[in-house]
């Protein structure tokens, strides 16, 4: 009787063991990135070391209004990888600065000059990026705007 006690609760600590390490080292990076981002906010793509791994992250967020969490997660599935993308490959940036000047006769002795300017930048990059990860997800500014951050452990080569 005993040993089958002794048995059963062998089995049951063993299962419960096993159960509380899941996925410990991701639970403490996601807790080091929110961390970095609530004391100093920022969007972008950045690369973190810790003692064993290399990680690129790409941090974006986005506008909810009235968007589904799914679509709200495919856009930022797609804009990350645009910006790991540009990170690794690189991008080629052109910008246009239009000026329209237009004048009104405002009275009869009068001319109304009004001002216009318009500037056009446009970003190009080639290459696509594979295995990123959305690591978390969360509300800012009183859950108007979603936090995307996405995940990829870079090779050593």
């Amino acid at each position: 009787m005993k040993q089958t006690i002794l048995i059963i609760v062998t089995l049951i600590l063993s299962v419960v063991t096993y159960g509380q390490g899941f996925n410990d080292d991701k639970v403490s990076l996601t807790n080091f990135i929110k961390r970095m981002y609530n004391s100093a906010p920022f969007e972008g793509v950045k690369v973190i070391e810790d003692y064993d791994n290399k990680y690129i992250i790409s941090v974006l967020s986005l506008e909810k209004a009235g968007k589904s969490n799914s679509i709200l997660t495919r856009i930022a599935q797609i804009k990350a990888q645009r910006q790991v993308s540009a990170f690794f490959n690189g991008a080629v940036i052109t910008s246009e600065f239009i000026i329209k000047t237009t004048e009104v006769k405002a009275d009869s002795n009068e001319l109304k000059t009004t001002v216009e300017t318009i500037e056009k930048i446009k970003e190009n990059s080639i290459g696509f990026v594979r295995g990123l990860e959305l690591l978390t997800n969360f509300d800012i500014e009183e859950e108007k705007r979603m936090l995307f951050i996405y995940i990829k452990k870079i090779e050593d080569e």
